[in-house]
């Protein structure tokens, strides 16, 4: 028996229960994992909610990233053993294979030994960050050297690696936070201009910022009134990448900029990337070098124990945090 996180019905932080649940054994080409801190993501809090791009059947299991010791591997598992330090790489569903739980069982391709630098919050908190950035900013964008970049969220994990991705390649991280109380981290963190959206008018900083070429890569997860500001700002040619939808405003479509322009509006969901074994180990690879020169290093916004669990998702839907949220187990 193991303890286990599920929801029996959906709701808020408080219907997250800590259960004892007998754990399978790992079955052909799987890997059981004794696990040490898990990530938090807002998909989960979208899935607790009922509101998330899968629809679980009551009770369910949660989670998306994990790090910790490999317990056992399954018939046909090569490159494993018994007491590797291991975190996983999101799965394309949490229904089937959920991660808040003190033992998991998953696939072994999405196993990773992850550099022995870090430590098992920074492991924990690790791939869904960097993989939804890279998969943006690289993968699609094809984001370089003299490339502006603009990035909304910008404390979030997600935007935080934005940066840093920026930086690595070469290009210049312009961050979008709702006010000025972020300002100096996200400067301190690599951002080269920071602009509070609530207290400055956007089109303007943006305008003054990237001059008459405009920003040829625009980073989002908002949507709402914000892509008006956005595409007025940007490039002939550039490409607005949207990858979440957290405005509860109505998104407009910029026709005339978009028409003008010969901008491309691109959904995004990380599930590409997970999705394709050649894209995935062309991001892995990037990823690993990243961390391993220490140019790529995850932010650790709290932690808190597993017995925190309805807490932890609180304060991540009270939108404070800079970098991840991490529970040890």
């Amino acid at each position: 028996m193991a303890r286990i996180v599920r929801f029996h019905e959906h709701g808020g932080p408080e219907v997250l229960r800590i259960e004892d649940h007998e754990v399978a054994a790992p079955g052909a080409g799987e890997v059981r994992i004794r696990v040490k801190a898990l990530g938090l993501n807002r998909a989960e809090a979208l899935l607790r909610a009922g509101r998330y791009i899968e629809t679980p059947a009551l009770p369910s299991g949660l989670g998306l990233e994990a790090a910790g010791l490999v317990e056992s591997v399954g018939e046909g598992v090569d490159g494993f053993v018994s007491g590797d330090a291991v975190s996983i790489i999101p799965p394309i569903s949490m229904i089937r294979w959920p991660a808040y739980g003190e033992l998991i069982t998953v696939p072994a391709a999405q196993v990773v030994k992850h550099p022995a630098s870090l430590n098992w919050d920074e492991a924990a908190a690790l791939w869904m960050q960097y993989l939804t950035a890279y998969g943006a900013l690289i993968d699609i964008a094809k984001l370089g050297r003299q490339d502006m970049v603009v990035i909304t969220a910008a404390s979030s994990s997600v935007g935080l690696a934005a940066i840093q991705i920026a930086n690595l390649v070469g290009a210049t991280a312009i961050a979008v936070t709702r006010t000025s109380a972020k300002r100096q981290a996200l400067l301190d963190f690599g951002a080269v201009h920071v602009i509070a959206s609530a207290e400055e008018d956007l089109e303007a900083r943006l305008k003054e910022i990237v001059g008459p070429k405009g920003v040829r890569v625009v980073l989002d997860p908002i949507g709402g009134p914000i892509f008006e500001p956005l595409t007025a700002a940007m490039s002939h040619g550039g490409i607005l990448i949207e990858y979440g939808g957290l405005s509860p405003e109505p998104t407009p479509f910029p026709l005339f900029t978009v028409l003008g322009k010969a901008l491309t509006l691109r959904g995004y969901l990380v599930h590409e990337i997970l999705g394709d074994p050649e894209r995935l180990e062309a991001a892995k690879t990037f990823i690993i070098g990243g961390l391993e020169s220490g140019a790529l290093k995850p932010a650790i916004a709290r932690v808190f124990p597993f017995e925190q669990i309805v807490e932890a998702h609180r304060y991540l839907e009270a939108n404070e945090q800079f970098g991840k949220i991490v529970v040890t187990v």
